[in-house]
């Protein structure tokens, strides 16, 4: 399992680099990059996200 914390640290990183609206663009593309795993089924790849694993990383950001 990843380290939540270390996930919420890369997520701030990439906001905190892009000082505009879209750094929340990065945050979110960030939190995409180190949270996604592959469903690799029927339909072919797709890219899956475990809410849990999304409110773990906002618990981390609210301590940062």
């Amino acid at each position: 399992m990843t380290n939540k914390k270390e996930v919420a640290q890369a997520v701030m990183k990439a906001y905190e680099t892009s000082y505009t609206e879209s750094g929340l663009v990065a945050a979110l593309r960030e939190v995409v990059y180190q949270l996604q795993y592959h469903n690799f089924g029927e339909c072919g790849e797709d890219m899956i996200i475990d809410a849990r694993a999304i409110l773990d990383v906002c618990d981390e950001l609210e301590v940062l």
